[in-house]
């Protein structure tokens, strides 16, 4: 099954994506125990088929409690960048303010970073509490996959050791255009992917890449966190991203970038250059 939200005449729909049309869900329906946590917004009582046209998809996934991140888990990536391969996943973290959905704005803020790079990857969605899960049993916690684009900010990356501060930004955790449940991907471990920016393509490998494949990943993540439902686990991502490029390819006012993994669908997601964004909130203690 492959779910999606999406906006229909200003309201917010959960639905089932069939070839070229989406069939609004029916609340209190059997599928209830499957999507609850995916039915923050608006439903009807009713089915009601819609061409795919007609709908602006959101990102599947609303509010996670947490977004967590593996970084050179891709054996052709550890290449292009002189990494060694890990012997342990390499984790670290975005946050929910990171979330757009497809055709939302990447936003560039020069006066933040200049250096902006796109990382295709496969996100986990969690749809049972696990914590200590092993290997054999890791997949019964996962609800489904989504497309995500690791959005990079390499300038703030590198900084130091840490991170977060390069990976987390708003807008730089692209996610969609659904959520495909995990019965309809056979194996995880062998989907192609790529990544292109304004028809150029340059990334394009397979999970089968992958060092530490889903069920290693939930098993070495939840030893010490409890994943929960919506929680989302970004996979890392394969070779060809910008900044290994001679000379270095970084995300520019007007691209579009296009992220796509075979049996889930493509994420197109435009980038909007900007030079400070506008005050937010009340400053005051």
């Amino acid at each position: 099954m492959k779910l999606a939200r999406y906006v229909v005449g200003g309201k917010t729909f959960l639905g089932e994506v069939r070839y070229a049309n989406v069939r609004d869900l029916i609340q209190g329906s059997a599928k209830d125990d499957l999507l609850r946590l995916y039915l923050g917004g608006g439903h009807t009582a009713r089915e009601i088929e819609r061409q795919l046209a007609e709908v602006s998809f959101l990102s599947p996934v609303m509010q996670p409690s947490k977004i967590v991140c593996v970084g050179l888990n891709y054996r052709d990536h550890c290449l292009e960048t002189g990494s060694p391969i890990p012997d342990h996943p390499v984790l670290f973290n975005k946050f929910p303010s990171s979330i757009v959905g497809p055709r939302d704005s990447i936003i560039v803020d020069r006066s933040v970073t200049s250096r902006v790079d796109f990382e295709v990857e496969l996100a986990i969605v969690i749809g049972r509490s696990c914590r200590r899960v092993s290997e054999r049993n890791a997949f019964d916690s996962v609800f489904g996959y989504t497309v995500a684009n690791d959005v990079s900010a390499r300038d703030l990356q590198f900084v130091d050791t840490q991170w977060m501060l390069g990976k987390a930004l708003d807008t730089f955790c692209p996610l969609g255009p659904v959520i495909v449940t995990r019965d309809e991907i056979n194996d995880p471990q062998h989907l192609k992917l790529r990544c292109s920016v304004n028809g150029t393509v340059y990334q394009d490998s397979s999970t089968s890449e992958m060092i530490f494949g889903v069920a290693e990943l939930l098993a070495y993540i939840s030893r010490g966190i409890t994943l929960e439902p919506g929680d989302v686990i970004l996979t890392g991502t394969p070779a060809g991203v910008g900044f290994t490029r001679k000379p270095p390819v970084y995300l520019e006012d007007g691209d579009m970038v296009k992220a796509e993994i075979e049996g889930i669908g493509s994420l197109e997601n435009p980038v909007l250059e900007i030079r400070g964004l506008p005050e937010h909130g009340n400053a005051e203690a």
